[in-house]
């Protein structure tokens, strides 16, 4: 059973109780016609995608969004919305919880931290037929986390903060159509990039890039004009188009100190169906956060 509204920061939303997945969903109804701008929120995922499309099973409390956007740019510009998403995303849990606002911060290229724990993450998708699509799917631990995940993870009631996924989800449509207008379809990334690199953890620290093949050390640059990753090490520095980034307060990773050498691997923006540009490439990052993987690594 779903609702739909409209009106929501000149967006259409449809909710469901439950829902296999908001970016699937978001994708069949484009391959259906739809043409959005389209939020579809869900209570609950029964089988919400993760990194390396692991499923993932979304307990209630937390929210679990897509936002489905049709041509927003040109296709080797799209990977951007994964830095123009993060900001909305920061935006709106800093203007929901405002008292936790200074302990938010960014990681590359697409979580949001709180007291350097994941709060929430990003997974964008899209495909090339019978439109260019995409889905900007995102879960934010409102009332609960998991335990038993590589990286620390927290939610905003453990950290003292009682935001609705309602609520929550309200202040994200407004920070997302404004962040959106700030892009203005990849012609602002440079304002996007500059406003992402100002909320960056470990911006100038030490940080640990597991690629797909080999991991590696080094000291955070910053981001080149594409929003790949720059990690200085011994022989220069690295640029990366799509990893797993830890900060330095996780313990050592199997292979440490190895700096990557040519192509740093890929990472996936699309799915199958859909184009992928090197150069911008973001691996996403798990999504739903509050699931337990049950897929193959």
């Amino acid at each position: 059973m779903n609702r739909e509204a409209t009106g929501l920061a000149g967006a259409r939303h449809t909710h469901y109780e439950t829902l296999g997945s908001t970016n699937a969903e978001a994708l069949a109804l484009a391959r259906a016609g739809e043409r959005g701008p389209l939020w579809i929120t869900a209570s609950c995922q029964t089988a919400g995608r993760g990194r390396r499309g692991n499923p993932w099973i979304s307990e209630p409390g937390n929210l679990y969004a897509t936002l489905l956007l049709t041509e927003p740019s040109p296709p080797d510009h799209a990977p951007e919305l994964s830095f123009v998403a993060a900001l909305a995303l920061h935006d709106a849990v800093a203007t929901a919880a405002p008292q936790l606002g200074p302990l938010l911060a960014l990681k590359w290229p697409n979580d949001l931290l709180l007291g350097g724990a994941k709060l929430a993450g990003i997974l964008i998708e899209g495909e090339n037929s019978p439109v260019f699509a995409v889905a900007i799917g995102i879960g934010v631990n409102c009332a609960n986390h998991p335990s038993d995940t590589a990286y620390p993870a927290t939610d905003l009631a453990t950290a003292g903060a009682l935001v609705a996924p309602e609520r929550l989800f309200a202040e994200l449509a407004e920070a997302m159509a404004r962040r959106l207008r700030q892009w203005r379809r990849g012609a602002g990334f440079a304002a996007i990039r500059a406003a992402w690199l100002a909320r960056a953890a470990g911006l100038g620290q030490d940080i640990r890039v597991r690629l797909r093949e080999r991991e590696f050390s080094g000291r955070f640059e910053g981001l080149d004009e594409a929003g790949r990753l720059l990690v200085a090490g011994a022989t220069g520095v690295t640029v990366v188009t799509a990893g797993e980034v830890f900060l330095s307060l996780l313990p050592p990773l199997k292979g440490e100190g190895r700096i990557a050498e040519g192509d740093p691997g890929w990472g996936h923006f699309s799915t199958l169906n859909c184009e992928v540009t090197p150069t911008r490439t973001a691996s996403p990052s798990d999504l739903p956060l509050t699931g337990r993987g049950k897929g193959k690594n």
